[in-house]
């Protein structure tokens, strides 16, 4: 296919050396401070883009300007969905993106600035900064997922959060929103956009967070594909959908999936990569045929061996991703589970939200309960009547077990720590 066919100018001639005089110059301390740091063994890309913004704090707007750039964002499946978006787009143009997880606005122009003459960018980004994101970028697309509580101690509540989208995206005149309509906060911030809204009906197992309307406070009735409010405010009618791994497009076309990555919300994400990239002007199969080759998300879903236990890495940081997460432990039903929470800024130090979550299901399975916040992970499951085993140090917590499969689930920083430890043989 001729790429120019999609309407995308992928032409990247014009990119990267037209910037303003203060930004260029900016980019380029940035990305020197990113390669010392590199240098010096760190990750290097945050503190490349924090410099670039603390020398041109209009650098991103800079950088985003004559690209084509969609924006990812939701509570749960953002890196992945801007994975699956990022893939599919390279079917017609080079992509810039930031798939790693680093989503905040420095991240974001550590991104741009390593590749400047990508035509395209997608963006994963923290839904508490699309607003500041969104007007400085003035993306093609934004793709929303879900919202729910997550980190209330960081985050704040999550109504708060939908209001403050749904007045970002009410100004964006020129801005294509594809969103999940079986999420009902999703579609309170999506429903007035000045422009088109793309519906996907891409389900969710978590329907604690919509049980009053967010336009009027009574009850929402119904379920995830009916919902409605007696106000009026009621589900939109999607274009696409998917159902137990079934994808149906706006055509009536519909096939399956047949993803590397398991579970249903990597099917709702793919749907909602494939709906974005196709109104881009990606053809809809090679778009898919790209997201196929996925078989990892930062480490998620990872096996990794440790003293002849085969570990599985899960990640799950809120009762949302809980909700997804349980479905897939129901599969090894007789694999022990490790769940490790810890409580350090980035995982929000409120804990509370491990009442939400029904590890009453985990009855009757091997648990041990590890991390740094393992002692209110254990009276949680003392309440729930799950029997359990407390060891703080998830690496005794492995060893405990006999060898063979293991199941560990883990929250942000838990996941990342033992991801880098287990994969550096620690």
């Amino acid at each position: 296919m001729d790429p120019r066919s999609s309407g995308l100018d992928v032409s990247s001639s014009h990119l990267g050396g037209d910037l303003p005089t203060r930004t260029a110059a900016a980019v380029k301390a940035g990305n020197l401070a990113s390669r010392l740091s590199k240098a010096a063994g760190r990750a290097g890309g945050i503190i490349g883009g924090r410099v670039t913004l603390a020398l041109d704090p209009n650098a991103l707007a800079q950088l985003s300007r004559d690209r084509t750039v969609a924006l990812v964002t939701g509570t749960n499946g953002k890196t992945t969905t801007t994975m699956m978006l990022a893939k599919a787009m390279s079917v017609i143009a080079p992509v810039a993106t930031n798939h790693t997880g680093a989503n905040m606005p420095d991240g974001l122009v550590a991104a741009l600035s390593t590749d400047q003459t990508a035509p395209v960018g997608v963006l994963e980004i923290d839904e508490n900064y699309l607003p500041k994101i969104a007007d400085a970028v003035q993306p093609a697309v934004i793709v929303l997922l879900n919202l729910s509580r997550d980190q209330m101690d960081r985050v704040g509540e999550v109504r708060h959060t939908e209001r403050n989208l749904r007045t970002a995206i009410a100004r964006l005149a020129t801005t294509t929103v594809v969103a999940n309509c079986d999420d009902v906060l999703v579609t309170s911030a999506a429903i007035d956009s000045p422009t088109r809204v793309i519906w996907v009906s891409a389900g969710g197992n978590w329907r604690g967070d919509s049980t009053s309307c967010p336009r009027c406070g009574m009850r929402v009735h119904g379920g995830a594909t009916d919902w409605y409010c007696d106000c009026g405010f009621a589900r939109p009618t999607p274009s696409w959908s998917v159902v137990d791994g079934k994808m149906t497009s706006p055509d009536g076309e519909s096939f399956e999936l047949n993803l590397r990555l398991p579970g249903s919300a990597n099917e709702a994400d793919a749907t909602l990569a494939l709906a974005a990239s196709t109104h881009l002007g990606v053809p809809l199969r090679p778009a898919l045929e790209r997201i196929r080759t996925i078989t990892g998300v930062g480490g998620r879903y990872t096996t990794l061996t440790r003293n002849e236990r085969v570990v599985r890495l899960l990640l799950a940081k809120n009762p949302a991703g809980w909700a997804e997460t349980l479905p897939l432990l129901d599969k090894s039903p007789d694999h022990p589970v490790i769940i490790a929470i810890n409580g350090r800024e980035a995982d929000g130090r409120d804990k509370s939200w491990l009442w939400d979550v029904p590890f009453e299901r985990l009855r009757g399975r091997t648990v041990i309960a590890t991390g740094e916040r393992s002692a209110d992970l254990a009276v949680r499951l003392t309440y729930a009547d799950v029997r359990h085993t407390h060891i703080p140090d998830p690496y005794q917590a492995i060893d405990s077990m006999p060898p063979g499969p293991i199941e560990l689930v883990a929250n942000y920083t838990a996941f990342r720590d033992l991801k880098t430890g287990l994969t550096n043989g620690s």
